[in-house]
């Protein structure tokens, strides 16, 4: 799959994994499509790579398919959506006062990361299957969509948040099947600690992240935003990659707590 004269769309494109993603695909000659909800930082971030920002809420039906139709006029042959939009989220089943999880606060984190990656995912794979194949297999595009480690070993409070990321675990196999029929391969990365400026601003950051990356195997650091990309890159230019779910963690195991 030739990244070069195709159009990507990337979901959260306007920061942190997205933003990386973005500007790594551009890079390497994709005319990349950032659907977000940040105005101000996705419309300069597409200015600079030569793109085009739609605003985008993932769960919201008319708005993803106005981010796709955004992609498709571009002119350029959709070849690649990337999901990763998402939210994060932590509250125990039942709190310490003893009153359980909010049930509003459990289906937002589903309705973004689950069913926002499942809406993008589908509409942007219909769009892909107009497409003429690109190879003897019949090739047309590339899903690329973001888990967590979370997914596999959630946490102490991380219930919302792992059941949407496991819930995209699960969609990989399934996708890939259905999507086999029109050429369409898909693949999951679950990253671990990733270096994104959600962990930057606090005054004791440092101190933060390096508790973060006790558990890492190696090398004992934080991921990379760019390291992400090189990935995300990887799964779409080998076409034998496909209904995978791949650890991005530098061999981490999350603990309870």
């Amino acid at each position: 799959m030739d990244l070069n004269g195709a159009a990507a769309i990337i979901s959260g494109g306007a920061s942190g994994l997205g933003e990386a993603t973005a500007r790594d695909l551009a890079a390497h000659g994709a005319t990349v499509v950032i659907a977000d909800l940040n105005e101000e930082r996705g419309k300069s971030l597409a200015d600079e790579l030569g793109g085009v920002f739609v605003k985008t809420d993932v769960s919201d039906e008319e708005q993803v398919q106005a981010a796709v139709d955004a992609a498709v006029a571009t002119g350029k042959p959709l070849r690649v959506v990337v999901n990763s939009a998402g939210i994060g989220w932590a509250t125990r089943t039942v709190n310490r006062d003893g009153s359980p999880h909010d049930l509003a606060s459990y289906r937002k984190v589903i309705e973004v990361n689950l069913i926002g990656t499942f809406n993008l995912m589908r509409i942007g794979a219909a769009a892909v299957a107009k497409t003429e194949p690109v190879d003897a297999d019949g090739q047309r595009g590339v899903v690329v969509n973001t888990a967590s480690v979370a997914a596999l070993e959630g946490q102490t409070g991380q219930v919302a948040y792992s059941a949407s990321k496991g819930g995209i675990v699960g969609m990989t196999l399934p996708a890939a099947r259905d999507l086999a029929a029109v050429g369409i391969r898909v693949n999951t990365i679950c990253p671990g600690i990733i270096d994104t400026p959600i962990y930057g601003f606090s005054p004791n950051a440092d101190e933060f992240k390096a508790k973060l990356v006790a558990p890492v195997v190696f090398p004992k650091r934080m991921g990379q935003a760019s390291e992400f990309a090189h990935l995300v890159r990887s799964l779409i230019e080998n076409d034998y990659m496909n209904a995978e779910t791949i650890r991005f963690d530098g061999g981490i195991r999350f603990q309870p707590k």
